[in-house]
């Protein structure tokens, strides 16, 4: 200390610490009122923008009314380079951790805004949130005045170690890197795998890939895995799907008849389920001689993949309704089993008519 202390300094300290504490609270208030404004916005980017400068810019008050306060006191030089060090360690670490929160902000808010992007997947946020915290990590061992080249050097070697302790984890995180940048499978999709597990993508982090099922539970399955099993995305190219339904009639039923109730019950329920297409237009194809019937299929179209249960239901009721409305009726295939003393017939099917399509005896 080159002088004593006096009350001025003291004085002089405390509206500097004072003065850093106000200017801290009328930004902040500053930036809440911005805040309101940037959410009337549709970019969601700005949100992100000030709700960082407002973990900033009150920090970086207070540490400017401190390192006035520093100033204005008689602190020895060794004492005023500890204090500035300090001062400068925290507004880096400020600015490291809100830069952090503002780049994996903007990626979120990229990847939400852009179709065919993970708009819920966290990898990518992840990556950004870890770069930038490790670059803020370096300029702070720098601002010590501790060199970062031979750390540097040893994360080089170091690396590989870990590369090749790590291989299954780097595997699952390239994998799911993969994965997002050629857009097979994105947060929303709906997936069935060869294995056998289906249902829509929750999220995928730098590890796996949750899925959750129709019946809510959550798969989670590993990116590397996913990555080399046949999959099929019922989202893409398109979200919309078309649904085959399988009907039958009797061989007396006049099919001009059948196809043109079955075209009136595809349009009701096209207007009036929710999930059906009403643009879509609806096909009926005959294309069985059956046993007892004659089939055809009625495909329907439908918004996604679980729409279609609602729209089958509803679908097969109001055509079961009509059918008998109209009289058509829907066979259903009998078979008859006769047994005679030394004689077993084998059986055999008949139709709702009652003729038969085949029958035989072995003797016994």
């Amino acid at each position: 200390m080159n002088r004593a202390l006096t009350v001025d300094d003291l004085v002089l300290a405390g509206i500097s610490v004072a003065a850093g504490l106000l200017l801290a609270f009328f930004s902040r208030t500053l930036l809440r009122w911005l805040a309101k404004h940037a959410k009337r916005t549709r970019w969601t980017g700005d949100d992100v923008i000030v709700d960082a400068l407002r973990s900033v810019v009150p920090w970086a008050a207070i540490a400017a009314g401190v390192a006035a306060a520093a100033v204005v006191l008689p602190l020895t030089r060794t004492v005023q380079h500890h204090v500035n060090q300090i001062l400068e360690v925290w507004l880096i670490f400020v600015v490291t951790l809100s830069a952090a929160r503002v780049v994996a902000g903007l990626v979120r808010s990229v990847t939400q805004s852009r179709s065919g992007v993970a708009g819920s997947a966290t990898i990518f946020v992840n990556i950004t949130r870890v770069l930038v915290l490790a670059i803020g990590f370096l300029v702070v061992l720098q601002t010590l005045g501790i060199s970062i080249a031979p750390l540097l050097t040893a994360l080089g070697v170091g690396g590989l170690a870990v590369a090749l302790a790590l291989q299954d984890t780097l595997a699952n995180l390239f994998a799911g890197v993969h994965i997002l940048a050629s857009k097979t499978v994105q947060p929303g999709d709906y997936i069935r795998l060869s294995s056998g597990e289906e249902g829509y993508v929750v999220d995928i982090n730098w590890r796996q890939t949750t899925v959750r099922q129709l019946s809510n539970n959550l798969v989670v399955i590993p990116n590397g895995q996913l990555a080399k099993a046949n999959m099929t995305n019922y989202t893409r190219p398109e979200q919309h799907l078309t649904v085959l339904v399988q009907v039958g009639v009797s061989y007396d039923a006049d099919l001009e008849h059948v196809e043109r109730v079955t075209q009136e019950v595809i349009s009701q329920t096209m207007r009036e389920v929710d999930g059906a297409l009403p643009d879509h237009e609806p096909a009926i194809r005959f294309h069985t001689f059956g046993d007892s019937r004659i089939g055809f299929t009625v495909i329907l179209g439908v918004g996604e993949f679980s729409d279609q249960y609602r729209v089958k239901h509803e679908f097969i009721k109001r055509l079961h309704r009509r059918y008998r409305e109209e009289g058509i009726r829907i066979p259903a295939p009998t078979r008859t089993v006769a047994l005679q003393q030394g004689t077993v017939v084998i059986p055999h099917q008949r139709s709702a008519e009652g003729i038969a399509t085949g029958d035989s005896a072995v003797e016994g």
